[in-house]
């Protein structure tokens, strides 16, 4: 995947002098107000209902390919046939086809810096995979080349690259973006480079792989550290240890850099010493403009065996049709992701990533969510999509073939309300936007909350890159404006850090872990009460007379701009 001039775009962005001004599509006053019988369905007893099922061992995890993949389809499409929704496909189904193939891989890894050879232990130490669809990949004696953060950006003035040739060689890098101090106080991040202390798309792994198979290397080495990751090592090792996934291409992905890997953090440092270099020090110059790259006097080789296959995973989509005939074409989109981790049976003990939190109690809030749809006496005036996607936990695959093969137009798909982990620790007075200040919808949300006596928020961890984790950034980059909402921070009649608190708790220990469960404290309230505040925004969009729209110096504007100017695209607003 090729989208760096896009990407350089996402980092040339100050939000914050945008994020107040509000441009929330006027309601329709003829249009009727949610009916409050069908809101009241949404109850935190519904949404626990689901997501013991979907986080149940029998679902093994929900990984894509997978006996866990056939029941959680099954379950979704019975329970939208249950509320008497449509199917979303026009061909008269509720399920997409998403094509992917299936990499089982395994690494081994060798560093060696002149006669020393550093000891590494898969998964322990390292995780290395391929994007290749083949049977075996190879690079053999691969010269070691320190890149610093690995970035490229010219709006910032800013290439950890300098023209050096990197064909072939294995790149070492910085996770994060490259974390420049203020020059007006060095204990704060500058927020003219790289929004500071928010992560840009250049701090992503993904942007990470993607320049180096653009400018032609052999391998990645990401160092990992928890604090600029967001996440601990365990997450890193869980995440790519298994059955990996991607989008079937016709290039077999041959254009992809052929290894991926990541080493802990203590293992880089013992990399460098054993090449005579101090890494703290060269990770103190890759913050400045200066810095070029540095040969580590190291090389690595790699050998992966894979075991490949193709799989039909789907995407499961219903629909409400709009009660207005002009209107019905266009759509409002509610959306989660049904995927998890599936199994591991190299574990002791506990096999199964349940993803309880992340993400059935999603696809749960959707459930209920279209649940109160069902029982509106009258549909909003443009009709509604309710999609459950696959493949999130691989990269954004099921909502990046559904933006490319869109069931319904893109332009005229007025908005996306994404759901990515609801509130398990009772009711809030806030709810975290994340991204705030990109577009409109937050605008309605906004008003909507204070119908009901509650605000909006800030994301409280802007540094993790959230906007770039989930399914919204791939309709983002396609122009559909899209709401991901968080868990309010502010949790009623608790202290101030106890939002912080469980967070820090749930990072730690269960995010994708075997005991990401349902925990005996869990308070669904403030989950279902989020889910009725946006019902009501979709409700508003579904029947304002003007469609949503990205703010004054969003990325994401050009893009919906273009889309709509379009002779094709027929979009009148």
């Amino acid at each position: 995947m090729k989208l760096a001039p896009l990407f350089a775009a996402l980092a040339t962005v100050t939000l914050a002098a945008c994020a107040s001004q509000s441009l929330a599509p006027t309601v329709d006053p003829n249009a009727t107000a949610v009916d409050a019988t069908a809101l009241s369905s949404i109850t935190a007893d519904g949404l626990l209902q689901h997501i013991r099922v979907l986080g149940s061992d029998a679902f093994e995890g929900r990984l894509p390919g997978t006996v866990g993949e056939e029941k959680t389809i099954e379950y979704l499409v019975s329970q939208f046939k249950a509320m008497g929704l449509a199917p979303g496909n026009p061909d008269g189904s509720y399920i997409q086809s998403v094509p992917l193939v299936g990499i089982t891989g395994t690494p081994t890894m060798k560093l060696r810096a002149g006669t020393q050879k550093i000891a590494l232990r898969r998964g322990t130490d390292f995780v290395a995979t391929t994007s290749r669809f083949v049977p075996k990949v190879e690079v053999r004696d691969s010269e070691l080349l320190f890149v610093g953060y690995g970035v490229q950006a010219p709006e910032y003035g800013w290439d950890d690259y300098k023209g050096v040739d990197v064909r072939g060689k294995t790149l070492v890098m910085l996770i994060n973006d490259p974390a420049i101090p203020d020059p007006k106080d060095a204990s704060r991040l500058d927020d003219n480079m790289f929004r500071g202390k928010a992560m840009t798309y250049y701090g992503r792994w993904t942007y990470k792989y993607e320049i180096a198979s653009k400018l032609g290397a052999a391998a990645v080495i990401i160092v990992h550290e928890t604090g600029p990751a967001g996440y601990p090592w365990e997450v890193v090792e869980h995440s790519w240890t298994g059955e990996q996934f991607e989008l079937d291409a016709a290039d077999q992905n041959m254009g992809r850099v052929p290894a991926q890997s990541w080493i802990t953090l203590d293992k880089a440092k013992e990399l460098f010493k054993a090449c005579g270099q101090d890494f703290a020090a060269l990770k103190k110059a890759a913050v400045g403009r200066e810095f070029h790259p540095v040969r580590l006097r190291a090389r690595s080789s790699y050998s992966i065996t894979n075991s490949v296959r193709t799989v039909q995973s789907h995407n499961v989509v219903a629909r409400l049709a709009g009660s207005d005939p002009t209107l019905a074409d266009q759509h409002v989109i509610y959306s989660a992701h049904w995927d998890h981790l599936g199994r591991n049976p190299d574990m002791d003990g506990d096999q199964i990533f349940n993803g309880a939190l992340d993400n059935a109690s999603g696809v749960a809030g959707i459930l209920e969510i279209a649940q109160a749809y069902s029982k509106m006496p009258t549909p909003p005036k443009r009709s509604t999509l309710f999609m459950l996607v696959t493949a999130e936990e691989q990269g954004l695959l099921g909502s990046r073939h559904y933006a490319s093969h869109p069931l319904h137009p893109l332009d005229r798909t007025v908005a996306m309300i994404n759901l990515d982990g609801l509130n398990p620790w009772g009711p809030t007075s806030d709810m975290q936007v994340i991204g705030l200040g990109q577009n409109s919808l937050e605008d309605v949300l906004r008003d909507v909350a204070a119908a009901h006596g509650r605000s909006i928020s800030p994301d409280k961890e802007p540094e993790k890159g959230f906007y770039f984790r989930s399914d919204q950034f791939e309709f983002a980059k396609r122009g559909v404006p899209g709401l991901y909402s968080d868990s309010g921070s502010q949790v009623i009649g608790q202290s101030d850090g106890f939002y912080a608190d469980k967070r820090r708790q749930y990072t730690a220990h269960d995010y994708h872990n075997v005991s990401d469960e349902i925990k005996a404290d869990w308070d669904l309230r403030g989950a279902a009460q989020d889910m009725q505040l946006l019902v009501e925004v979709g409700w508003r969009v579904a029947n304002a007379t003007a469609w949503p729209q990205w703010k004054p110096g969003s990325e994401f504007k050009a893009a919906r701009d273009a889309q709509l100017a379009a002779p094709a695209s027929g979009s009148a607003q």
